[in-house]
């Protein structure tokens, strides 16, 4: 984990989009995570969790900790947690007091409810892919579900879950940033 040196805290993220997320939030609030000494590390889904835990927790390299999930992970991030001699019986207001979120459902699904369908929608057109957006809502498997959970599964659709965090980030207003990730960033 060449990323870690010097790094005196770390940001657990389940992904990359979550990392990319996170150090445009970061960039948006004047941060340099990088000379903070600051590394976000997209661990590779949260069935990792236990082995990152293991290796820079207090039994690894004791380094400051704190962390984003969603929330069908929530309960493996809280085993993970306690096995690492972090805490015991933990919930969510537990795992916060460690400096582990939780998104509501996930990542994407924060940002599309902070920003409205609306906002989004206008974030796609900007990127001129509001054509294609529609062609994907009018597929027979689409119709009739929510716009919120359109966009979400849309993003996951040839990277563009790379690509628009960053982009949805910087049409957020300040007041309407998602509480985990503003939160996780407070912890460090």
């Amino acid at each position: 984990m060449e990323m870690l040196a010097g790094a005196r805290a770390v940001v657990l993220v389940e992904g990359i989009s979550d990392r990319i997320a996170l150090e445009s939030l970061a960039a948006l609030r004047g941060r340099d995570l990088a000379a903070e000494g600051v590394a976000v590390l997209p661990i590779g889904g949260a069935q990792a969790i236990g082995r990152v835990l293991a290796e820079l927790g207090p039994r690894g390299r004791n380094l400051r900790l704190a962390g984003l999930c969603d929330a069908g992970e929530e309960r493996h991030f809280a085993r993970a947690l306690e096995r690492a001699g972090l805490g015991e019986q933990l919930d969510r207001a537990g795992m916060e007091g460690l400096g582990f979120f939780v998104c509501v459902l996930n990542l994407e699904d924060e940002l599309i409810r902070a920003l409205g369908a609306a906002g989004v929608e206008e974030v796609v057109a900007a990127q001129g892919e509001l054509e294609t957006f529609r062609l994907f809502q009018n597929q027979p498997a689409w119709r009739g579900r929510s716009t919120e959970s359109q966009l979400q599964r849309w993003m996951h659709n040839g990277g563009r879950y790379l690509r628009y965090p960053p982009l949805l980030v910087a049409a957020l207003a300040p007041d309407r940033i998602p509480r985990p990730l503003e939160a996780v960033l407070a912890r460090v």
